[in-house]
C-alpha cells in the first residue's frame, strides 16, 4: 500500500495560503476553505477541503498533542463522536482506527476507518491519517462511509505555555451535500469544535492526573497493548468504490430556508 509522504503533505497545506479562502477570523481562530472549481451551481465539488487555526495562550503543545491522542480522554470532550476505537497498531507510529460522527439532521451521520500515523520533532507535532480498507470493518448499513483522503493536525509551540494549532481535513463526505451543509460546517461547526479542542487542553492536565497519569502510548510505544497488523493486509480507501448517497431531496426546505 502506497501513499507519498502524507506528513509532508498535510504540513504543506496546513502553512500554505495558495487557494484558501477565509471563511471565518475570529477570537485567535481562524476558518478556510479551498476555491471551490466554478460553476458548480448549488452543489460543493465532491472533495471538501477545509482548514481551522487556533492561536493558544494557555495550553502547550506537548498538552494539544495529547488532547488529540487521547481515546479515553476524547470520549469527554468531542461533541461529534458517536463511537471511536483503535483496531491495530501498524508500528511504533502508526494504527488503524475507527470512528463515527453525528451530521446535522436531515443528513446521516458518517464513519471512516483510517490509518493514522504521527511524528514529533524538536519544534513540531504532526499527527496525520487517510482512509483505508480493513477486512473486518467494511461499510455498515445504518451510517454512510466517509473518505479521509487526508487529515491532519499540526502543532507547533509559541512558548512554554502556548502554541499555534491546525487543522486540516481534505474529505469526500459521499453524497450530494448541498451548500448549506457545507457553509454550516465551515462557519458554525468548526469553530465550535475547535472552541471544545481549546478547552479540552485546557482540562486535560487534570483530568490525565485522575486517569492513567503515566500511561501515553503514543509517547511510549511499549505501553500499547493493540495487537500488531501487518500493513499489507490494508488498501487505500478509493472514494469511487463506495456508494453514494442522494441526500440533497431531503434538505431542500432547509437549504431555501438558510439562503433566505
Amino acid at each position: 500500500m502506497e501513499h507519498k509522504n502524507p506528513a509532508r503533505l498535510a504540513r504543506n497545506q496546513c502553512l500554505s495560503t495558495d487557494n484558501w479562502m477565509s471563511k471565518y477570523d475570529k477570537s485567535e481562530m481562524e476558518v478556510w476553505v479551498e476555491h471551490p472549481p466554478a460553476n458548480r451551481g448549488n452543489h460543493e465539488p465532491k472533495i471538501h477541503k477545509i482548514k481551522c487555526k487556533m492561536t493558544i495562550k494557555d495550553v502547550s503543545a506537548a498538552t494539544m498533542y495529547d488532547v488529540i491522542h487521547d481515546g479515553q480522554y476524547r470520549k469527554k470532550w468531542d461533541p461529534a463522536m458517536l463511537d471511536s476505537f483503535d483496531i491495530a497498531r501498524l508500528s511504533a507510529n502508526a494504527d488503524v482506527g475507527y470512528y463515527s460522527w453525528l451530521c446535522p439532521k436531515p443528513i446521516k451521520n458518517r464513519d471512516v476507518v483510517t490509518l493514522r500515523s504521527w511524528q514529533v520533532t524538536d519544534d513540531e507535532y504532526i499527527i496525520i491519517n487517510f482512509s483505508v480498507k480493513h477486512p473486518k470493518y467494511p461499510p455498515r448499513s445504518d451510517i454512510v462511509r466517509a473518505i479521509s483522503i487526508l487529515t491532519g493536525y499540526f502543532i507547533k509551540p509559541t512558548g512554554p505555555n502556548s502554541c499555534t494549532f491546525i487543522y486540516l481535513s481534505q474529505a469526500d463526505p459521499k453524497g450530494s451535500l448541498p451548500k448549506w451543509v457545507v457553509n454550516k460546517a465551515s462557519q458554525v461547526l468548526a469553530p465550535r469544535v475547535m472552541k471544545c479542542v481549546h478547552k479540552a487542553g485546557q482540562n486535560y492536565p487534570e483530568w490525565k492526573q485522575q486517569n492513567s497519569p503515566d500511561q501515553k502510548p503514543w509517547l511510549y510505544p511499549e505501553q500499547n497493548t493493540l495487537a500488531m497488523m501487518d500493513p499489507a493486509e490494508l488498501l487505500i480507501q478509493r472514494a469511487d468504490s463506495l456508494e453514494n448517497v442522494d441526500e440533497c431531496s431531503k434538505v431542500d426546505a432547509q437549504d431555501s430556508e438558510d439562503s433566505s
